[in-house]
């Protein structure tokens, strides 16, 4: 880690005894909207199931995927200061942890400072080679918050006990003193419960019943060919969320509590996790593991409870997959312990939860000399009863076979101590809530004698408390999905497909057009057509099969209930050269809202994209748009709306979006192009304007002589015509009301 930038240390912990009268889950709710917030909640009445923890308001964060980590270290003002560095993410936990280390005074609890969050599965990949074959997102590989206020109840005592670092920079007194007032006040403020809502589209999973079938197949081929012993497989379900996912977290803890249950706030994510598996935990230099193996549904009776817990304890396949794992975990363990030290101190224990069964062994060893929860953490990560046996092997295949990364699941939470101490949990029923989706994975190990179908059956049921939850919550009044017309078939939006390796797909070969719907009427819809058609036999030969268009959008407006909506539709025609195919044809629906309402601005600002353009594609309405999009993306980062777009020779050409127009006096002014598209609006609006008495000229222009010009404007079909504002940094008039004049013609008679 680069020594650029100022860590503050802490040189003590002030400890304080805390009362008050809420449960502790519902403490800890009046903190979950806080970025930075880790709850731990022990559920249940097992041995490890101890302490409820809360960690907020963190002076350190770290995020980042790969070897590309994020700190931010909050600074005395209260500001976060970002510093970037390229390093092993398991060597910079190493560093943090060290650097802030301090001797615990006995105060006899877990944990007084520390990293607490998440250590996402796919940081399997910094200590193991593996082939990375199935896709992602954009949410970190870790995700770790050093707070400044810790608060622990332990259950066992009933005392609660805050815990307050002291740092080398600290006024004294009086910094610990508003560290614990900020906290108390917040805890004393009243909170109403939250609410959370699934879409009612349903669950969509990451496997079709068949692909999962035929995964589980391969995996006991592999069985059988003495490639592994065991593997995992899972499958990711995922369904629209909306509202408050601390409430989801405090609905499944009353459900079904388990020993480590946890929820991270991480701003633009939450996670919550429901997991009653232990991975790592390190005490007093030893180090124990919890592996669990069988999992089996309670009765309804305690004769029936009886009957179905020997039925767990006599499974031969539970009994095979946990004695691997346990032997997988020595493994692990014995690379980190004494020689010797790893001993398995009880094998195939059932434990019993308020719904279910489980079989769990507990390995421990005692440290060498010299080894840090980092190298522990290092030396068993991902955790063997995810993955399988051999490990190695087995994450491959897994790789091979799930088409997307687990990301925090069967991964860890919980948290890594500055003094010598360390809990983390395997993220089993776990979900993240993320841009309004809520994804969680269920899975099973599958042995040699696995049934396919009955492993498929398992995944659901493992799911069934977090479906039921979710369900329960669902919106009464279900939202429809949007419907789209894709090859002759109306079907939900979300559904729709397009093969992947057709030419229109590979290499942007194919056509698009953007309508106007006011109403349930397009505008100039026959035009629109007829550049569809057009452009497809300039560019690629031939002719486009006989659509109907009017008669698709007309079913869309009416399938969707858009009749008196405005909206916008996207009609889409790509080369299919598969045998016996020509044309994939689609159309899309949307309800629009004008750009300058969106925006609340009485006209767009441009920024000119500095890579010109030459191509005679730009004749036309191409999904060859990359250079498009990439131009729209510089504007953003520009503070612009639009990119002006300049040919070879510097000339003005149009926006990323929009055709662009001058006027000077009663002179109307469009920019001509070698190559540039014919827009249809544009041509209505010169229609409109040599009608008011305006002399419509094109001229080739370079950008400084345009930009002299008194008035600009930009057309669409989607907004009409709109004043730009500005220009780089050229301010210029805007005429909204001959807009309006124009529009109230553009999307009436014309």
């Amino acid at each position: 880690m680069s020594e650029k930038f100022f860590l503050p240390r802490i040189t003590d912990i002030v400890i304080r005894g805390l009362n008050f009268d809420l449960p502790f889950e519902h403490a800890a709710a009046r903190f979950s909207q806080q970025e930075g917030s880790v709850v731990l909640l022990s559920g249940s009445d097992q041995d490890c199931a101890r302490y409820h923890i809360l960690a907020v308001d963190p002076w350190l964060t770290m995020r980042g995927t790969g070897n590309t980590i994020c700190i931010k270290v909050k600074e005395s003002n209260g500001e976060f200061v970002c510093h970037n560095t390229e390093q092993d993410p398991f060597d910079l936990v190493d560093t943090l942890v060290k650097k802030n280390a301090f001797f615990d005074k006995t105060f006899n609890l877990p944990v007084t400072a520390g990293l607490f969050g998440y250590f996402a599965y796919d940081l399997k990949d910094k200590l193991e080679d593996l082939p990375k074959t199935c896709v992602g997102n954009d949410l970190p590989d870790i995700c770790l918050y050093a707070p400044t206020v810790i608060l622990i109840q332990d259950r066992k005592t009933c005392e609660n006990r805050l815990c307050l670092p002291v740092f080398d920079r600290d006024r004294g007194k009086k910094d610990i003193l508003a560290r614990e007032a900020f906290f108390v006040n917040r805890l004393e403020q009243s909170r109403q419960p939250g609410t959370f809502c699934a879409d009612g589209t349903g669950l969509v999973s990451s496997f079709t019943k068949p692909e999962y079938l035929s995964a589980v197949s391969q995996i006991i081929e592999h069985l059988r060919q003495g490639d592994i012993y065991q593997a995992n497989l899972s499958q990711r379900f995922e369904t629209g969320f909306s509202g408050d996912a601390y409430a989801l977290f405090l609905t499944l803890f009353e459900k079904n509590p388990a020993p480590f249950f946890a929820f991270v706030q991480a701003g633009d994510h939450q996670v919550v996790s429901t997991s009653p598996e232990r991975f790592l935990k390190v005490e007093d230099r030893t180090v124990e593991t919890r592996p669990i193996k069988g999992t089996i549904a309670r009765g309804n009776t305690p004769e029936q409870d009886g009957e179905i817990a020997k039925i767990l304890s006599l499974s031969t396949k539970d009994d095979a997959e946990l004695t691997m794992i346990v032997d997988l975990m020595r493994n692990d363990l014995s690379r980190v312990s004494d020689h010797d030290s790893v001993a398995v101190t009880a094998h195939k224990r059932l434990e019993p939860y308020d719904n279910v069964f489980h079989l769990l062994s507990v390995v421990k060893g005692h440290l060498k000399t010299g080894v840090s929860c980092a190298d522990v953490l290092r030396a068993a990560f991902p955790g063997g009863s995810i993955t399988g046996c051999p490990k190695i092997r087995a994450m491959e295949i897994i790789d091979a076979l799930e088409p997307v990364k687990r990301h925090v699941y069967t991964g860890s939470i919980g948290y890594l101590s500055f003094h010598g101490t360390m809990d983390l949990s395997i993220a089993i029923r776990t979900a993240v809530v993320h841009d309004g989706r809520l994804t969680f994975s269920v899975g099973g190990g599958v042995v040699y004698d696995s049934d396919p179908q009955k492993e498929f059956e398992e995944t659901l049921a493992k799911g069934k408390t977090l479906m039921d939850t979710l369900a329960q919550g669902t919106a009464q009044d279900i939202e429809k999905p949007i419907i789209a017309w894709v090859n002759g078939r109306f079907v939900p939006r979300n559904l729709a497909w397009v093969p992947a390796d057709i030419t229109g797909v590979l290499y942007g070969a194919g056509l698009f057009e953007t309508i106007r719907v006011d109403a349930g009427i397009p505008i100039r819809l026959s035009e629109h057509i007829r550049r569809l058609q057009q452009s497809w036999g300039s560019v690629f030969g031939g002719t486009l099969p006989d659509i109907c268009w009017e008669s698709v959008i007309e079913q869309l407006i009416f399938q969707n209930g858009f009749e008196q909506k405005t909206c916008a539709v996207k009609l889409v025609a790509a080369k299919d050269d598969r045998p016996g195919r020509h044309v994939f044809a689609a159309a899309f629906i949307r309800t629009y809202v004008h750009r300058l309402d969106l925006l609340n601005k009485k006209g767009l600002d441009l920024v000119t994209f500095p890579n010109a353009r030459h191509s005679f594609l730009a004749d036309h309405k191409t999904m060859n748009y990359l250079f498009y999009d990439l131009a729209r993306a510089f504007a953003l980062d520009h503070g612009a709306d639009e990119a002006l777009i300049l040919n070879s020779d510097n000339t003005v050409s149009e926006t990323n979006t929009c055709n662009i127009l001058a006027l000077d006096g009663k002179n109307m002014v469009v920019p001509a192009s070698s190559y540039v598209l014919n827009g249809i609006t544009l041509k209505c609006v010169m229609h409109i304007m040599a009608k008011k008495g305006f002399s419509v000229t094109r001229a080739s222009m370079d950008l400084e002589t345009f930009c002299a010009l008194p008035y600009m404007f930009v057309t669409n079909a989607l907004m009409g015509m709109v004043p730009v504002r500005r220009i780089d940094h050229t301010t210029l008039d805007m005429d909204n009301l001959l807009c309006r004049q124009v529009n109230k013609i553009l999307f009436s008679t014309c």
